[in-house]
């Protein structure tokens, strides 16, 4: 068995940020994993058109991971807040104030509206913002009428917690729950993914997601490790080849 320790997917921590993704952060490293969306990228990138084949408003780099990225999804996700001007505001309405929003802020336009990215440690949120929308006026945010209550409440809840903290500075660091199965699931997914697209076998590639020694002692012909690592490199394919699209809620 080759030495693969020195190639960038083999440290799992390398992958750690994946822990904290949601779904459209999720298809997002997958999609740009694939290999036809890079050659897309590279001959494409100026034509809007070229992004609605792989449900993109514009096509994103694909150098750039989910922390730096910011793909521009069409539709957008259920967990896109959309913040409108408010048509008969009451007394004391909050105002939108986009410097007293705590977190990282990242605006662009994707192509018809604003959208504002607040990252924040082990968090986020995508907001989209009307074009009449201005500062210091009073909003209402809206969320599609199909999303699910769990949805809905999910990120009113984290809306108004965030909106709480306004004036105080983001906290640098928080204490957060064990990572959840489906979490591990996709960081394992991921880097077996792409072990596999960089050339690893099998046990290369359980190696590098579950040690060596474990892999010495495991490594049956019909043993369970092997079947888990390779189902979870033809998950990742599926994943990369449009199994994406659920995660973004495209279809």
């Amino acid at each position: 068995m080759a030495d693969r320790s020195a190639e960038p997917w083999y440290p799992t921590a390398a992958y750690l940020y994946v822990l904290h993704l949601d779904g459209p952060a999720l298809a997002w490293e997958y999609l740009r994993r694939n290999p036809d969306y890079r050659r897309d990228w590279l001959r494409h990138r100026r034509r809007p058109e070229a992004a609605q084949a792989w449900g993109l408003r514009l096509l994103e780099d694909p150098a750039w991971d989910a922390r730096d990225a910011h793909p521009a999804w069409f539709p957008d996700h259920d967990s896109v807040l959309q913040f409108y001007p408010d048509a008969d505001p009451p007394p004391g309405a909050a105002v939108f104030a986009f410097w007293r929003i705590p977190g990282h802020k990242c605006l662009i336009h994707d192509g018809k509206r604003l959208v504002l990215l607040v990252r924040w440690p082990g968090g986020g949120m995508r907001l989209a913002l009307a074009p009449g929308l201005a500062e210091g006026m009073a909003y209402v945010h809206v969320i599609r009428a199909c999303a699910s209550a769990s949805t809905l409440q999910r990120m009113l809840t984290a809306w108004q917690a965030h909106r709480a903290a306004t004036g105080e500075a983001a906290p640098a660091a928080s204490a957060r729950s064990r990572p959840t199965p489906a979490a591990l699931l996709e960081l394992h997914t991921l880097q077996a993914l792409d072990a596999t697209l960089a050339g690893a076998s099998l046990r290369e590639t359980a190696a590098g997601l579950f040690g060596t020694d474990r892999v010495a002692e495991n490594w049956y012909a019909d043993g369970g490790l092997r079947s888990r690592v390779r189902r979870l490199v033809r998950r990742g394919q599926t994943l990369m080849h449009g199994g994406y699209r659920r995660l973004a809620q495209l279809d």
